[in-house]
């Protein structure tokens, strides 16, 4: 019998390390930019275009490679950050483990031009596929100039699973940002598709964050400041008053890298506790600079997960270092009474203050004609309590005034055309004395003739709304309400792209915005059954969930949209709702195509028979 076991070519398995360390364009950004920190350049400059698919350019003034080092870099495993294993509990650079290269070379068509400072020659070489095609003396200026082409060309499935160049250039902004986050003293520049979207010169930590997410956030920033044997945290964090519904600005570095940590994350919002709402996000870009002998950054490929071997210490200093700067910088208006200018006033010689009096009129009748001229006050308070108690009678009769209330508003039809909810699905109609119970301002309780139908509120009405945006959106006749001042919303470089990508849907649904730019927008017009109030929250709560929802990836963007709409505009759990409401929502939810099911997939309603309500009360 033959051998089975065999290895692999290098080709093949530097596909397979390639799955790891490349995921889409954004991974090779990440791996690029870092590659050019660490030659110690001053001057970086990013170019994409189509989002990373056709070019990924990374030009840089570093220390640049020798001949030998130019062909050894494409190498896995070869790498001058490390000699032997107790190096990797030391290290201070970006990347170390020597696969970047490789594995960028083994799915793209890779050209490199580099020259180190003290030659005059460098080098060119032509890569595709992890096969070098040339090797070449070139005339180029010193550092090193790496380009990656065709991403994925002979792996066509996983370029098929690249989203579109919206999303992929969101992911490419976002490595960008953090390399240019830590590294303030570093020129940057990024340009996609031949236009200029940051060119960041050299500043101190607040210009830069500045200058990446827009002249607004400067008057939001505390600084952040502890120092300790184990420990040195340092940076900014967002005023409470302007924590949002978005998750956008959050940024942890340890070490000069940047690390996703979700026990940090919950030792800040331990920090905001009572100081912000329970679904507003802070913001926060805080450095962490520890022993490196304390913290493994080897624990997977992309090197954004990091071990503390004092996770505890790191959390509690991460606390305090925060409470210690709300404290510093306290938010909360004081008035001292001993040095307040408005009680220094000058007392004439002799003057005695008398205090004020108050005249009233008990008989006095805003109704009454004659009353509304001026009458001497009478001694009987109680004289004219009639006249007084006239004003609270209805003066309607009852239904020519109808009354409404702010949760109304969200159950009102917005088409004229859109039809009425079956007799069928009005299933009161068939029980005289029909009567729906609020049941702990969430659940629907009615009596009908199998049992107890039970109805979640909120679900119910994400169903409903889910319906009648997806019909909105198909139609392109979504009702809107032009706002008397339009409002301005300030967002990320992220949460632009997202809206740009976007546009085209909330247009459809009666969203009118323009882009001023810098990362303004004017919201115009909102849809009638949105609150103009809350324009601003809303849309944060709309990126925010664009962002992280990641289970509908493969259902089309309209559909997802539909359901993230009907999910930040239901009524929800713990609303009171008046009868009127209740009703409204029973007849519209027995109207929709798929009532019993909300569009995450979940149970809408429950019908307890006769039987198993026997069962749990026995």
């Amino acid at each position: 019998m033959p051998d089975l076991i065999r290895l692999l070519p290098d080709s093949v398995a530097n596909q397979i390390a390639a799955g790891e360390v490349i995921q889409r364009p954004a991974s090779a950004v990440k791996e690029m930019l870092e590659n050019a920190v660490d030659a110690g350049a001053s001057n970086i400059k990013l170019i994409v275009k189509d989002a990373g698919r056709t070019l990924i350019q990374v030009t840089d003034n570093g220390s640049g490679m020798s001949v030998t080092d130019a062909r050894m870099s494409f190498e896995r495993h070869a790498t001058s950050k490390i000699r032997e294993a107790n190096d990797l509990f030391a290290i201070r650079t970006l990347g170390f483990r020597g696969e970047a290269l490789a594995s960028i070379a083994a799915i793209a068509q890779v050209e490199l031009k580099t020259r180190k400072q003290d030659e005059e020659l460098g080098t060119y070489i032509l890569i595709e596929g992890s096969k070098v095609k040339s090797q070449e003396p070139v005339s180029c200026p010193a550092g090193t100039s790496l380009q990656v082409k065709n991403l994925f060309y002979n792996v066509p499935a996983r370029r098929n699973f690249l989203k579109s160049d919206v999303v992929e250039f969101r992911h490419v902004m976002e490595e960008f940002q953090r390399v240019a986050m830590v590294h303030p003293e570093i020129e940057l520049s990024l340009f996609h598709n031949d236009k200029p979207v940051f060119q960041l010169s050299k500043a101190n930590l607040r210009q830069r964050i500045v200058h990446i997410f827009g002249n607004s956030i400067n008057e939001k920033l505390l600084p952040v400041e502890m120092k300790t044997e184990q420990i040195l945290i340092s940076g900014y964090i967002g005023k409470p008053e302007t924590a949002r519904k978005t998750r956008g600005e959050q940024y942890f570095f340890a070490n000069a890298r940047f690390i996703r940590y979700p026990y940090l994350h919950h030792a800040v919002e331990q920090a905001f506790d009572e100081l912000i709402p329970d679904s507003a996000f802070p913001s926060y870009f805080l450095f962490i600079e520890v022993d490196p002998a304390t913290i493994d950054v080897n624990i997977h490929p992309t090197k954004t997960e990091v071990k503390f071997q004092h996770e505890q210490l790191i959390y509690g200093s991460v606390r305090s270092a925060v409470k210690h700067a709300l404290g510093m910088f306290s938010l909360a208006p004081t008035l001292d009474f001993n040095t307040e200018p408005g009680f220094d006033f000058p007392v004439p010689k002799g003057y005695e203050p008398k205090p004020p009096t108050i005249t009233i009129d008990p008989d006095y009748n805003p109704f009454n004609r004659e009353s509304r001229q001026f009458q001497k006050p009478s001694d009987g308070l109680n004289a004219n309590r009639g006249q007084w108690e006239k004003i609270f009678e209805v003066v309607a009769p009852r239904g020519e005034i109808q009354q409404t209330s702010p949760t109304s508003t969200i159950f009102s039809r917005h088409e004229k055309n859109q039809p009425e909810p079956s007799d069928s699905g009005k299933i009161h109609d068939s029980f005289p004395g029909f009567k729906l119970l609020q049941v702990q301002n969430r659940f629907i309780v009615a009596n009908v003739k199998s049992g107890l139908l039970i109805v979640d509120q909120q679900k119910a009405h994400e169903r409903i709304l889910f319906e009648r945006i997806n019909t909105m959106m198909e139609s392109e006749q979504g009702l809107q309400q032009r706002s008397l001042f339009p409002q301005n919303i300030h967002l990320s470089p992220v949460d632009c792209e997202i809206i740009r990508e976007i546009a085209s849907d909330l247009i459809n649904l009666g969203f009118e915005i323009s882009e001023l730019g810098g990362g303004t927008f004017i919201v115009n017009a909102t849809p009638a059954s949105l609150p103009v109030s809350e324009t601003g929250s809303f849309i944060e709560g709309l990126l925010e969930d664009y962002k992280k929802d990641k289970s509908d990836l493969g259902t089309d963007r309209k559909t997802r949209l539909a359901k993230i709409l009907a999910r930040n505009m239901a009524v929800r759990a713990g609303k009171s709702l008046q009868p009127e409401e209740m009703q409204t929502i029973i007849d519209e939810l027995f109207g929709c195509k798929v009532p019993e099911v909300a569009p995450d997939g979940s149970r809408i309603l429950k019908i307890l028979v006769s039987s198993e309500i026997e069962k749990i009360l026995h």
